[in-house]
């Protein structure tokens, strides 16, 4: 079989397992928000190489410090207000009532992934202390790996606070976001209109994410149908977002910046918030576009891999990046890796870089999405004889002729892939094989 009747092979049998009901542009919107996140920090995340008398060590830098023109890139790959978007469409759609144990397998699903980092982490960082690496670095390297756990920590939260905002949004609908959003526009102006202290900010990281969490659960309950109330959306919030930068001082990157007074991120601002509102709106209004462009199978193949292994991608993006630039400073100053972002040409010699970053991240992939599920990939990794073995409960085949799916076939993305398609890509599918039918659970 060729790598193209493979690949639509493969494609049609993930469309063939998918849902006929399924809101297949939710999964485009939070893979969209993976390829932003993940694109932005390699962007805009630098480990400069710092000659020092007892050894040369890694500092991180930002070209946006340099090149304060380039806010703007922020604006495109700043894209954690669709997490929470979609967060909260899933939790709304997927709460049934039983609490606990609805609460106990989203935060499970929330907490395999980041044991797997940890356990890959911990002796690595002893390991870089017996070799003696500088603390500075050690430090440095271990806060980029580690950045994307505050994000699993407040999503955490706000999944918890699940039946409260479906309380919130049963009785005020999406207005239910502009309670959240009162406290953040509060707590600025305590902390900088009024000389507050700073640590009143932190109020800010779940008021903030709360607001497109509660907009999430709104379009659940079937708000945003037309495309005037996400264009409002859209407006109104790029609005406020200009005038808050030009006439109340606010930083115009999206993401923080080295040596920045304020950071409209960490944590968040009222300009985040409303960024934020502005960037659920876009979203909502591409939805159409997305489910027709999500109706060809290839373009859904993409989509629903990615969101089967978005824990995955989303908590090894930084490793990648670090252990590229690592061995770009064992080979001396590699342009666009370990030098200082000082200029436009750093910026070409950084896009230059994209494709080893990703082929890091491609490697991580392949040894670590099958993690991600636990038990239920645990099952699939066993073989092609305990594959095919039947399950009473299962629907009889479409196609007599195929091979008999595992056990988890009614529900998996890739049920059977593996008696189709060859090769270390197949196995991986079939290793790996989620659950289609609530991928969107899994970040």
């Amino acid at each position: 079989m060729t790598g193209r009747s493979a690949a639509r092979s493969l494609a049609a049998r993930i469309g063939a397992a998918t849902p006929p009901g399924r809101e297949r542009s939710v999964d485009a919107l939070r893979a969209l928000a993976i390829a932003g996140v993940i694109l932005g920090h390699w962007l805009v995340t630098a480990l400069v190489l710092v000659p020092a008398p007892g050894g040369a060590g890694l500092r991180d830098a930002s070209p946006l410090a340099a090149l304060p023109a380039l806010a703007p890139v922020s604006w495109v790959f700043q894209t954690l207000a669709v997490f929470f978007l979609v967060g909260g469409y899933a939790a709304a759609r997927g709460y049934r009532g039983d609490y606990r144990s609805w609460l106990r397998r989203r935060l499970a699903r929330l907490g395999r992934p980041v044991a797997w980092l940890a356990a890959a982490w911990g002796p690595a960082t002893l390991g870089l202390v017996l070799a003696g690496v500088r603390g500075g670095t050690i430090h440095t390297v271990l806060t980029l790996v580690l950045d994307p756990l505050w994000f699993l920590a407040v999503f955490a939260g706000l999944t918890a606070l699940t039946p409260v905002g479906r309380w919130l949004v049963g009785r005020l609908g999406a207005g239910a976001a502009l309670l959240p959003a009162l406290v953040v526009a509060g707590t600025d102006l305590a902390r900088f209109g009024l000389g507050g202290p700073g640590w009143l900010g932190w109020l800010n990281v779940g008021a903030g994410w709360l607001v497109p969490y509660l907009l999430g659960m709104a379009w659940a309950g079937g708000a945003f149908r037309g495309w005037r109330a996400p264009a409002a959306m859209l407006a109104g919030g790029a609005a406020a977002t200009a005038v808050l930068i030009v006439w109340a001082g606010y930083p115009a990157s999206m993401v923080g910046v080295n040596g920045a007074a304020i950071s409209n991120l960490n944590p968040p601002t009222l300009a985040a918030v409303t960024f934020g509102v502005a960037q659920c709106g876009l979203a909502l209004l591409l939805r159409p576009a997305l489910a027709r462009l999500m109706r060809r199978p290839l373009a859904w193949a993409v989509v629903a891999t990615a969101n089967l292994s978005a824990m995955t991608l989303f908590l090894w993006h930084q490793s990648a990046l670090v252990v590229v630039t690592a061995a770009g400073a064992a080979l001396g100053r590699a342009p666009g890796l370990v030098t200082a972002p000082a200029g436009a040409v750093w910026i070409v010699q950084r896009l230059l870089w994209l494709p080893a970053f990703a082929a890091v991240l491609a490697v991580s992939w392949l040894l670590l999405h099958r993690l991600e599920h636990g038990r239920a990939a645990g099952r699939g990794a066993r073989g092609p004889r305990s594959a095919r073995r039947p399950r009473r409960s299962l629907p009889p085949r479409p196609a007599p002729s195929r091979p008999r799916p595992g056990p988890r076939a009614g529900r998996a993305a890739s049920s059977g892939v593996a008696d189709h398609v060859t090769g270390p890509g197949a196995a991986a599918v079939h290793r790996g094989a989620g659950t289609v039918h609530d991928v969107i659970d899994a970040a």
